[in-house]
């Protein structure tokens, strides 16, 4: 029987009214309480590592869950993470770089409504994810939710309140799990490289999101104080002639600086190339482009390149595909 280690960093599944809303308040114990059954499917230990709403998730909590399981690693054959939804599609992206290659499940699940409710999702979540977990096709870091298993550099919060929350964005669930059955769609290739942690991120990111007649008074503070920026764009990509030219010039001023034009449409990703808005711009600035990523994903991999990679290397890394994060293969 697969030994599986429970995670818990609060969230709503975790929580309990209270007279100014849902605080976690429920232990891990009490979570396997609500789903006994999971003792029979793999054994299962705790531990409390945070006890958050999501929303207060941060880049140090990610290296204390990557931390936690890099000192369990060799004791336990998978780790579920109990997450709060709001920023759970921000963690599993974070996860997926600061844990690479690992041949052990890392599984991040959550619900839509506490565990302690007559009505919930949060039972039959936290049993998916162990009956996941203590799968032998198990590997890598991925959300399991209302009944989907979502690679983590794929899944983005779609709706606020039903229980279909995540969406596999431009890339199919990797697996469904139906009456206690994981069925797969894509099967996985053992990683043949050793496991490797990363504990360290630089959080020093900035996102723009472009909105119609922006200013660009804001722009040489964010160029000046931030080590990345991510412009999210409108469409394909591209910059709007209202601040063209301080953009340009920003950017041949600040040439060590990462920026990433990306895109506020959720499917199908970018491509600069299309209209003069964005292949002027383009052409004219060094910058990279997020193509089919997510937005999530973008964000986490610049936190991960500018605390791990030295600068020479980082377009190359950025461009480089972990965990399904990139379909399109940009030739440099």
């Amino acid at each position: 029987m697969k030994k599986i280690l429970l995670i818990a960093t609060g969230g709503t599944i975790a929580s309990k009214r209270s007279q100014t809303g849902l605080i976690p308040q429920i232990t891990p114990e009490e979570l396997l309480s609500y789903v006994p059954d999971v003792r029979d499917i793999c054994q299962v230990e705790t531990i409390q590592l945070l006890n958050l709403d999501s929303t207060n998730i941060e880049p140090e909590h990610w290296k204390k869950m990557t931390e936690c399981i890099r000192d369990n690693y060799e004791a336990y054959d998978g780790f579920v993470l109990a997450h709060g939804t709001d920023t759970m599609a921000y963690t599993a992206a974070a996860l997926s770089y600061m844990i690479q290659n690992s041949r052990k499940p890392i599984v991040i699940t959550g619900s839509q409504k506490p565990i302690d409710l007559d009505i919930t999702d949060a039972k039959t979540n936290l049993t998916d994810s162990f009956l996941y977990a203590a799968d032998d096709e198990s590997q890598g870091v991925q959300i399991v939710f209302d009944g989907k298993v979502i690679a983590g550099t794929r899944a983005k919060k779609v709706r606020s309140k039903s229980y279909n929350a995540f969406s596999s964005i431009d890339f199919p669930s990797l697996a469904v799990i139906q009456d206690r059955t994981v069925m797969r769609y894509i099967p996985m290739q053992p990683y043949r490289e050793e496991v490797c942690f990363y504990p360290q991120m630089n959080p020093n990111v900035f996102l723009l999101k472009l909105i119609p007649g922006i200013s660009p008074k804001f722009l040489r503070m964010i160029f000046e104080n931030y080590d990345a920026l991510i412009v999210e764009s409108f469409g394909v990509g591209g910059i709007p002639h209202s601040i063209r030219a301080a953009f340009a010039g920003l950017c041949r001023e600040f040439p060590q600086k990462l920026v990433v034009i990306s895109t506020q449409v959720a499917h199908e990703g970018s491509d600069m190339t299309v209209y003069e808005v964005g292949n002027e711009i383009k052409s004219a600035c060094h910058i990279l482009e997020s193509y089919d990523m997510t937005l999530e994903s973008v964000v986490a991999k610049l936190m991960w390149l500018l605390a791990n990679i030295r600068q020479e290397q980082q377009e190359e890394m950025f461009y480089h595909k972990i965990n399904y994060d990139l379909i399109f293969q940009k030739r440099l």
